[in-house]
């Protein structure tokens, strides 16, 4: 599973005109899903995610999580976006192979498992829609951005 997640001053979603998501001070994360995914490591990057202190204290030092920066923020949180291109690999030829990335209908079990894991932090949850051509707007506030791969963080032994 690989989530870029970006700190945001704002980040929105917008379908076929329609905005669909929405969130003010937070994380906009793009969730890919790769073949090897499984529960447990939907579990345990969901837990690294909300543990990561990227949000500024007092003193302007990175030591907040996102529970902590967004708890008096009633339009915060996390806007969770499906992102298979996130296993794109362009190391041969000029068009990105995707061989990497979950099949639709497993990645979209293991987007919704996500889904509902960071929900059930007590985190405002916001999201995009999986398999739709979607339009994401984002002031990355710092920037901040990081990227996640859970073959990195958790390797098979």
């Amino acid at each position: 599973m690989r989530l870029l997640i970006q700190r945001v001053s704002r980040a929105s979603v917008v379908i076929h005109g329609e905005l669909i998501g929405r969130i003010q001070e937070g994380l906009l994360v793009l969730v890919g899903i790769g073949m090897q995914d499984t529960e447990d490591t939907a579990v345990a990057m969901v837990e690294k995610l909300l543990n990561l202190r990227i949000f500024s204290d007092d003193d302007g030092k990175m030591n907040l999580n996102i529970s902590q920066a967004v708890a008096d923020q009633p339009l915060g949180g996390l806007l969770l976006v499906s992102q298979f291109t996130l296993y794109g690999d362009c190391r041969k030829g000029r068009r990105p192979s995707f061989e990497q990335a979950a099949p639709p209908e497993r990645a979209q079990a293991l987007y919704n498992f996500v889904v509902a894991t960071a929900q059930g932090s007590g985190i405002r949850v916001q999201t995009g829609a999986f398999r739709e051509h979607m339009q994401v707007e984002l002031v990355n506030d710092g920037p901040v951005t990081l990227m996640l791969d859970s073959a990195e963080l958790f390797p098979a032994k």
